[in-house]
């Protein structure tokens, strides 16, 4: 399996460390997210990655190169020139990605700390024959995405301004409300139809309105791990501490 990691991000909110550094070298409990995130990858059986750069690039890859990509293939995505958002990076990406024989695509945000299965969200992915996974929970967050009872994506809502996507989409009573975790995996196939919404908005897009505009189009589900599970966004200082604390948490427990 092959996957790209977003750690091209400028990542404003953890200042004042990324006023030096990119968010993706944020140490959590002494080590760097994107290490956490790679050696994940790797346990999990990934061999082929692509990392995506922009803020302070050539930190990650002096990173990199001095830890020999971890064993792993490690490929750059340069976005120096200019922030592509996740959805634009993901496109930009894929000639880095050799997707001739259709391998699903681990897609990972270099900022979330989580210790959710990759294996338990592929098998899924692949059961219900996706074109697109989203690792969701029911978490607190003022962006919410809603899904019928068949675990298909139907909408969002910006529950603070009352925003909904996709136009005229209105909650129903039986939908689920959830927050996603930052983790999705795709289908090479999804391609031809990036490239269509990217000639129509730009270059830089986020991939979630992408995603939104897309239903109809493709096959978008949401995977919930069975069992509980741990989850940190790391975005803001005050959210990487408890990151930190949950870890050293488990590490006494583990003692």
């Amino acid at each position: 399996m092959k996957a790209l990691i977003f750690a091209a991000g400028i990542g404003s909110r953890l200042k004042p460390f990324t006023d030096n550094h990119p968010k993706a070298l944020a140490p959590v409990d002494g080590v760097p997210m994107l290490e956490r995130t790679l050696v994940k990858l790797k346990t999990a059986g990934v061999t082929d990655v692509v990392v995506n750069v922009h803020h302070f690039a050539s930190q990650i890859k002096e990173f990199l190169q001095a830890n020999n990509n971890f064993g792993l293939h490690i490929y750059i995505s340069d976005e120096t020139s200019g922030l592509l958002d996740t959805g634009g990076g993901l496109l930009k990406a894929f000639r880095l990605l050799d997707h001739r024989n259709d391998e699903p695509i681990l897609l990972h945000n270099a900022d979330i700390l989580t210790d959710t299965s990759t294996d338990d969200m592929l098998a899924f992915h692949n059961r219900v024959n996706a074109d697109v996974t989203l690792l969701v929970s029911e978490r607190a967050s003022s962006r919410q995405l809603y899904f019928s009872s068949g675990k298909e994506l139907c909408g969002w809502c910006n529950l603070k301004n009352g925003e909904c996507k996709p136009q005229g989409f209105t909650p129903a009573a039986a939908m689920k409300q959830m927050a996603f975790g930052g983790i999705h995996i795709v289908q090479p196939s999804i391609r031809p139809r990036l490239e269509e919404y990217s000639a129509s908005h730009g270059d830089a897009f986020s991939i979630i309105p992408f995603y939104l505009e897309s239903l109809h189009d493709m096959r978008i589900l949401g995977f919930t791990p069975s069992s509980p599970f741990v989850w940190h966004d790391i975005g803001t200082p005050e959210k990487l501490a408890a990151a930190e604390a949950t870890l050293r948490k488990n590490h006494n427990n583990q003692s």
